[in-house]
């Protein structure tokens, strides 16, 4: 089921996750990934079997639900399982942090949907991208079980008011290849509201900052469903900002940041990180995570509102 290799994050109680390290468990000892799968999944849905470390006699057993990882951990604990060649097995609470390669395989397994220069996938709800909006009343389901590590690292994030309360209900994933970009743009006040949290795995790229003195500054044109590369030095008025966003990075945009802000990631091959080249490589993908807004917008950015102005 996978190769990865895990590490735990400093700080967070192994109780509240829905992970078991499993001693004296794994191809070492002649058990693969899926007979441990097979044990493991009566106790509720697996979300994956991993190595633990080298050795190849310790694994992660991920689940979808804490639940499920307390009644395997009561039932197998210290007890020989017949199923899995009579062996006891040694099982404490784990955190590990999201393996890259596991999440991307996740995505890879489901469909894609192209656009003009990248693919994308919708989860929650469907981004539209003629309106900028999504369908209320169109909720593709809960989110994917890969997602969770992610959104519970979320929650763990210091310096957020009421993270434990973030309930975000929206992912979009997005692959771009290699001199492929995104459009100056805010996203919808209307439509988004709170945090929006951006991680970014694969390859790494600069993101700027634009903030136009004279009010807002929108493309030309919205209505491809793929919105076409416009010339973001329209306004000559703004200020600007650029990051570097490298694998495995975390991007939260909040308050002004949110609101007032365009963010962009200009077509480019090669970006200059402090007179360093770096090249973006095969592929990038980011996982966007946001909020519906449930009501009226009522924020602090008037002049940057789609509902306001």
């Amino acid at each position: 089921m996978g190769t990865s290799r895990f590490t735990r994050p400093k700080g967070l109680d192994g109780e509240s996750a829905p992970n078991l390290f499993v001693a004296n468990c794994g191809p070492a000892v002649g058990l693969s990934f899926d007979e441990i799968a097979s044990v493991f999944g009566k106790f509720g849905e697996v979300f994956g079997v991993y190595p633990a470390d080298e050795s190849g006699a310790r694994v992660i057993v991920s689940y979808s639900e804490v639940g499920s990882a307390q009644a395997a951990l009561k039932a197998l604990d210290g007890h020989p399982c017949s199923d899995l060649g009579g062996r006891a097995l040694h099982i404490r609470n784990s955190i590990l942090r999201p393996p890259t390669q596991e999440l991307l395989a996740a995505v890879d397994g489901r469909p894609w949907k192209s656009l003009s220069k990248r693919r994308v996938q919708h989860y929650g709800y469907e981004f539209l991208y003629e309106t900028r909006n999504v369908d209320t009343k169109q909720q593709l389901g809960e989110l994917p079980p890969f997602v969770s590590p992610i959104l519970k690292k979320i929650s763990s994030f210091p310096h957020i008011e009421n993270a434990e309360d973030v309930t975000l209900d929206q992912v979009t994933v997005n692959e771009y290849p290699p001199g492929v970009g995104l459009s100056p743009h805010i996203d919808t006040h209307s439509t988004f509201e709170g945090l929006i949290f951006s991680l970014s795995l694969a390859g790494p790229c600069i993101m700027e900052f634009r903030r136009y003195l004279q009010g807002t500054w929108l493309p030309s044109s919205l209505s491809s469903t793929d919105m076409q590369e416009q010339n973001p030095d329209y306004s000559s008025s703004f200020v600007r900002r650029s990051i570097f966003l490298p694998p495995r990075s975390m991007l939260l945009l909040s308050r002004e940041g949110r609101y007032a802000w365009h963010h962009y990631i200009p077509h480019h091959k090669v970006d200059m990180v402090r007179d360093n080249m770096i090249r973006r490589g095969s592929r990038r993908v980011s996982f966007t995570f946001r909020k519906v807004r449930a009501g009226p917008c009522q924020c602090e950015f008037p002049q940057y509102c789609d509902s306001q102005n």
